[in-house]
């Protein structure tokens, strides 16, 4: 294969696989993701549906403005250091792509340290979920589970829908 297809093949595929965490955290309104898909989770219209009262809702806004400036300062402390680490994670991407021969190895180490970040942001994402939960009175969290299932039957029905048509 030439140098040139390499380059193309590179610039394409490289922006790809360094992206999907962007794509898979999109969300819209209405619960839907990409191409309609429906998500579960923490969103307003089933806390509304919780009838939580002032002391809770004071208690979420305060962990979303916490959880919003933890996020906010994790990238502030050393850019210079994060943007190497992207330029050497490139970097390595690139020269896997761009070599004669295709290495499982390099490939492998290099899906497992995206593996892992991936890993501690669901841990992170998970961990915030835990906290908004343990907010919830137990009644309100029996709802919450409850709420939950309609809206994953809901979602089944409409992926059954659009499968048959």
């Amino acid at each position: 294969m030439k140098m040139t297809k390499k380059l193309i093949i590179a610039s394409v595929v490289l922006p790809l696989v360094l992206s999907t965490g962007s794509a898979f955290a999109f969300g819209g309104k209405d619960n839907k993701g990409h191409k309609g898909e429906c998500r579960v989770g923490m969103d307003r219209g089933i806390m509304k549906q919780l009838e939580l009262t002032d002391i809770q809702k004071e208690q979420f806004k305060t962990l979303r403005k916490a959880t919003k400036e933890e996020r906010k300062n994790k990238g502030k402390d050393k850019p210079e250091q994060h943007q190497a680490k992207r330029l050497a994670d490139f970097e390595k991407v690139n020269s896997l792509l761009l070599a004669d021969k295709f290495d499982p190895a390099k490939a492998t180490e290099i899906a497992q340290k995206m593996a892992q970040k991936q890993i501690k942001r669901q841990v992170s994402l998970l961990n915030n979920q835990y906290q908004m939960i343990s907010i919830l009175t137990p009644e309100q969290k029996t709802k919450f589970v409850e709420l939950q299932k309609e809206r994953l039957n809901d979602c089944a029905e409409k992926r059954a829908d659009r499968h048959d048509k």
